[in-house]
């Protein structure tokens, strides 16, 4: 197996690269475990406080937990991160406006809007982020992998886009980290047989 062609761009959020001397079932296997089994933190439980805006407060949950989050090192799945949220209208309600008590910990794009609030409308609330799969739920996805197979050449042509979790370089350090893994479990499961 050889990789090729390795090209980073978009400041580190987007990976290129040729995979060579490869089966099919390998390249699948790193298209799916980077999508489906790299950690991330994604917003999961909200305890709302106050919410006198037009709309219902599953309805912003569900914004507030797709909206990717940075992930660095460290964390733990079953360790939560809180964030806080008060707003008042006039005015549109930013990913900026939520803040974490954890350094290092934020939302990739401090411009996503939330919801826009009218005069006298209030938002206030907790959110709890966790570790999660996207196997799980989208929200959990790390990035997005396709390939191309140019069968002249034999080659698998990867891209990666992450959602800003991480970098695309991470993203495919920890699939390796984890394809790694599940390869010495069955190894040491098989020896047990």
């Amino acid at each position: 197996m050889k990789l090729e062609h390795v090209k980073s761009d978009n400041g580190g959020m987007n990976l290129s690269f040729t995979l060579k001397d490869a089966g099919t079932a390998f390249a699948n296997a790193i298209r799916r475990l980077s999508m489906g089994q790299v950690p991330v933190l994604a917003i999961d439980a909200i305890t709302m406080y106050e919410n006198n805006s037009a709309f219902f407060d599953e309805y912003i949950a569900n914004r507030l937990g797709l909206m990717p989050i940075k992930t660095p090192d460290g964390y733990r799945e079953g360790e939560d991160v809180l964030f806080k949220l008060s707003a008042e209208g006039p005015g549109v309600v930013y990913s900026k406006d939520l803040t974490s008590t954890e350094r290092g910990v934020s939302c990739v794009s401090k411009k996503i809007p939330i919801i826009e609030l009218v005069k006298d409308q209030r938002l206030r609330l907790e959110a709890r982020a966790r570790l999660g799969r996207g196997r799980e739920h989208a929200k959990f996805q790390a990035c997005l992998t396709s390939y191309g197979y140019d069968d002249k050449a034999k080659e698998f042509h990867f891209t990666v886009e992450s959602f800003g979790q991480m970098s695309a370089a991470e993203v495919m350090l920890k699939t390796g980290e984890i394809l790694q893994g599940k390869c010495e479990e069955f190894l040491e499961q098989l020896g047990k047989k």
